[in-house]
């Protein structure tokens, strides 16, 4: 059992402001007078009718406080003792358990989401700051929408890895002989008519490795999405055609049916984790289909045994390299030895050795272990001995080609465009000497030694860790010259506009250029015309709608729109295929036209074609510098003699690598079967949440309610509220726990029940400035009523597990914001917005108008939620002796008028106004960016203009909701 001190403190501390609180109350509404000697002789003043029973201030005795006092204490003792309970529980492990088995799986395990990405949303605001500073512009608000982006991002990879682990899934068996069938697929992305991508014929057999390959944005992740079942259940986009996955139709079954044989490894796997400690994530899989613990520990035992990598068993995830977390996500997708193994991208930013390993692991989980292994990746000769096919994807179309054509193709040389003139060359723009950067007790750059000449371009090379990033952090923030611009490893966060274009023309705005200037720069980075058709729809596309590359190339336009003397460019060809490489080489070269440009890279190819020096590093020290040798292409794509693709494996061992668990062949789940009492349950819900909804109200009103009955009967009625209102909660969220199973909703929910208990936390002691209420009311409106009540119950829930204040008031609190996150959902004209010709949209109000209203239901809804919260703790708070207090037997029009005057001294002219203004500022501010995020980010429902276009077997299949962007990350 652990002990945390900091919740016994917080309880101490408010149940000390509560005793005080009550004494306040007592002196202010007449007075504290009993026994004793008189220590203030305050004069009394009625108040005029309706309040003429009550009387302000009067003689203040030293009996009169005691007894103020006193009669807190048992509510004092009350909250104490809760901060005791809060200090002795261990909310990790409690959540673990429940996500795991009980009626309240979806919910505790939406709350383990929540809590595991409260890390990840921190490290999100700092990155984004941090980008922002890079373009020199200023936080507040415009900070919220690249992080809002960005949890969001991560939201859709936490779902895609639950759906494709298999939660709520139904196992289904698979056919080994021919893993991957497609007979004239087509491909359509959501809100699209025309195949993003064809697939006229393809079979891939068991014990193959198969190369996909292709240019940036050509199509590659959709393949490997589509075949994962990504593209038509989660993405909403549409598969056409025949489209076979171990023997299952892709279009009919989800992939949380096929987890069992479909192992899936997807871009940035760090994005999808969605445990905290390797050993956890490796057993995810097992965990949520109810295999037993002690095989879960045995089997994630087994694999990281046979992958090399117990050393990292027992890490959490958050503190690994890029290529530990490839390496955990492999282990985690093999866990139940699949028939066929998907990986994306494997190898961007990484390392040579550690490349040579993970290339070397899917050769062993291919030739070895019998896997269909197919990898998507831009780094062909890293593949040319181990691969046995390639599908080629290019033109809106794959194919696999033939062996003796892919033989011989080699990765392109890349241009390098020299700077002529010597004098400057001679110039030094950035001179850098003993230059140290700690990170805590560890040095991550140790007295470097720098210079750079105007018209060069040197590359900083090292394995991961060697400090590479940190030296390029050190010299664009330290104290050298002001005319430095980065381009950071997560460029993406650098984007805050909804649009390409208005990045663009922000950028242009910064820099005091003519407008298009960035655009035109951009272009010529893509290899398109500014005025092309196809440049143009991008320039209308939301940043992180462009493929990884495309995306790269905005960054780099974007920081270099200044003309800076020198430019720092961290992977610049991260994610690029060699065309794409090519032309980010001949911007870098332009670039060092007008000064110097320093790129940390692990692609020696771009080294060789590009830089004029390379400096070593390693483990925080510069080596010497090294001029550059020539490229050395790569002589062929596939290794010889390993057969055709489809081939079957002539080692045999085969299942020496890795092997089933022999108890799993035993183990049966019920996750996901449906039986006659849980469809009678699911019956019942509705009815269920409507009562509950309204017991809450009771409990909230139940001064009122109390009057109405019997005065034996209404000195119950407290502790019945008390008890109520938890129960009101429970039994809400049993009513909704069956809608967060699906994965997309479980990891969206439990992405935004971080932000909003983090924005609560933040808020703590300002007074009535909650931003919580913006993120509440923007939810509801965009995704629904449900939606909405969720969010504000787990928000309150995981904001008091965090803080630990968790008490008699918490449920009030979680109904209180459960109600206007859903009445924001019940407002009218929030329909999906129908595109027409023009360009406008019908079925929905205006942008303007649809924020106005938002912000009228923010004052109402500011005001409804201190009269509530006020209305259930009012007699508590005063006691009984105050000239506000609430009387048993009065009449009810006495304590109505009591109880207006106590909340509005209490809440309403300070707090509740508060709340109302930062709310309307807020949505004003914000509300139309964030609406949008939200609505790109929205589940997609069986109407979808994807799904309507798709084939009658796409049509059939079960209505999955999905995000709406789908991945194009080539």
């Amino acid at each position: 059992m652990t002990f945390r001190p900091a919740p016994l403190r917080t309880a101490a501390l408010i149940a000390a402001g509560f005793v005080g609180v009550r004494v306040v109350y007592r002196i202010l509404f007449n007075g504290a007078d009993a026994a004793g000697p008189v220590l203030l002789a305050l004069p009394e003043i009625p108040l005029p009718r309706p309040f003429s029973h009550v009387v302000l201030l009067g003689p203040v005795t030293a009996g009169g406080l005691w007894d103020a006092a006193a009669s807190a204490l048992p509510i004092a003792l009350t909250i104490l003792a809760f901060g005791v309970l809060n200090a002795l529980l261990d909310v990790p492990r409690l959540l673990a358990r429940g996500a795991h088995r009980g009626p309240l799986r979806g919910i505790a395990r939406t709350l383990a989401v929540a809590w595991a990405g409260l890390p990840a949303l921190a490290d999100a605001v700092r990155r984004v700051r941090f980008a922002q500073r890079l373009r020199g512009e200023r936080g507040g608000a415009r900070l919220l929408a690249p992080v809002l982006e960005r949890t969001l991002e991560r939201a859709t990879s936490v779902a895609a890895a639950l759906e494709l682990r298999g939660l709520a899934g139904t196992p289904v068996d698979g056919v080994c002989e021919r893993p991957v069938e497609a007979r004239r697929v087509e491909l359509v992305h959501r809100g699209e008519t025309r195949p993003a991508l064809t697939v006229p014929s393809l079979e891939l057999m068991p014990g193959t490795l198969t190369l996909v390959a292709g240019a940036t944005g050509s199509g590659k992740s959709t393949l490997l999405r589509a075949l994962a079942g990504l593209h038509g259940h989660l993405d909403g986009g549409a598969v056409r055609g025949e489209l076979l996955v171990v023997g299952h139709d892709r279009s009919a079954t989800p992939p949380r049916d096929t987890a069992r044989t479909v192992g899936v490894v997807l871009q940035h796997p760090r994005e999808g984790f969605a445990t905290e400690r390797v050993a956890d994530e490796i057993g995810l899989a097992l965990e949520l289909r109810g295999v037993a613990p002690v095989i879960v520990r045995a089997r994630v035992d087994e694999i990281v045994g046979r992958l090399g990598i117990r050393p990292l068993l027992d890490r959490e995830l958050r503190g690994l390299s890029a290529g530990e977390a490839t390496l955990v996500a492999i282990a985690a997708a093999v866990a139940e030895h699949p028939i066929l193994l998907l990986v994306d991208e494997p190898l961007a930013d990484l390392d040579a050795d550690v490349r040579a390993r993970i290339v070397a692991l899917l050769d062993a989980l291919a030739h070895e272990a019998g896997m269909c292994v197919v990898v998507a990746e831009h780094r062909r000769d890293e593949f040319s001995a181990v691969a046995d096919g390639c599908i080629e994807v290019s033109d809106g179309v794959a194919r696999l080609a033939a062996e003796a054509t892919a033989a011989a193709v080699a990765l392109p040389a890349l241009a390098r465009v020299r700077p002529g003139d010597e004098a400057e060359r001679r110039e030094t723009v950035l001179r850098a000497h003993a230059l140290t950067v700690r990170h805590d007790d560890v040095v991550a750059v140790d007295a470097a030694d720098l210079e750079l000449a105007a018209g060069e371009i040197v590359a900083v090379t090292g394995p991961n860790g060697a400090g590479k990033s940190s030296l390029l952090v050190a010299l664009a923030t330290g104290d050298g010259p002001s005319s430095i611009a980065l381009v950071p490893d997560a460029s993406d966060d650098l984007f805050a506009a909804t649009t390409v274009a208005a990045e663009c023309a922000r950028a242009d705005r910064r820099a005091r250029l003519p407008r298009g200037t960035t655009a035109a720069r951009l272009a010529g980075f893509l290899g398109l015309e500014a005025a092309a058709p196809a440049f143009v729809a991008r320039l209308a596309r939301h940043p992180r709608d462009l493929s990884v590359g495309e995306r790269r190339c905005l960054a780099i336009a974007i920081q270099t729109a200044t003309e800076p003397r020198v430019l720092l460019v961290d992977e610049p060809t991260r994610g690029l295929d060699p065309d794409a490489r090519a032309l980010v080489a001949a911007a870098l070269a332009r670039s060092a036209d007008h000064g110097a440009v320093l790129v940390a890279t692990h692609d020696a190819g771009f080294v060789a074609a590009v830089a004029d020096r390379e400096l070593p590093m390693s483990a925080g020290r510069l080596g010497p510098s090294r001029q550059v040798a020539p490229p050395q292409p790569s002589n062929s794509l596939f290794r010889r003699g390993c057969g055709h693709a489809g081939a079957e494996p002539a080692d045999d061992r085969r299942e020496d690598l890795l092997r089933p668990h022999p108890l799993l062949k035993s183990e049966r789940t019920s996750s996901g079967t449906s039986t006659g009492a849980g469809a009678r349950a699911r019956g019942l819900a509705p009815l269920a949440l409507a009562i509950a909804n309204l017991a809450a109200l009771a409990a909230f009103t139940w001064p009122l309610v109390a009057a109405a009955l019997p005065q034996q009967a209404s000195a119950a009625v407290p502790v019945a509220a008390l008890a109520l209102a938890p129960l009101a909660a429970l039994v809400v969220l049993g009513a909704l726990d069956g809608t967060v199973r699906s994965a997309h909703t479980l990891a969206l929910l439990g992405t935004l029940t971080a932000i909003g208990a983090a924005v609560r936390i933040a808020g703590t002691g300002v007074g009535g400035v909650e931003a919580v209420f913006i993120l509440l009311i923007l939810a509801g409106r965009a995704f629904g009523p449900r939606f909405g009540l969720l969010l504000g119950l787990l928000t309150i829930a995981l904001s008091t597990i965090v803080t630990g204040t968790f008490g008699p008031w918490t449920p009030f609190q979680m109904f209180a914001c459960a109600w206007v996150g859903a009445g924001a959902g019940l407002l009218p004209g929030g329909g999906r917005r129908r595109p027409r010709r023009s360009g406008t949209a019908l079925g929905r109000m205006p942008r303007r108008a649809e924020v106005a209203m938002l912000a009228v239901y923010g004052v109402l809804a500011s005001y409804a939620f201190g009269l509530v919260m006020n209305l259930w703790f009012w007699p508590f708070a005063v006691g009984t002796a105050s000239g506000i207090a609430y009387e048993p037997g009065a009449p009810l029009g006495r304590n109505v008028s009591s109880f207006l005057l106590y909340s509005l001294v209490t809440s309403s002219i300070t707090w509740d106004t508060l709340r109302a203004v930062t709310t309307v500022i807020g949505l004003a501010v914000i509300g139309s960016a964030v609406l949008a995020s939200f609505r790109r980010a929205k589940p997609v429902g069986p109407g979808s203009p994807a799904r309507r276009g798709s084939s009658r077997r796409g049509d059939d299949a079960p209505s999955e909701r999905g995000s709406v962007s789908s991945s194009t990350g080539d």
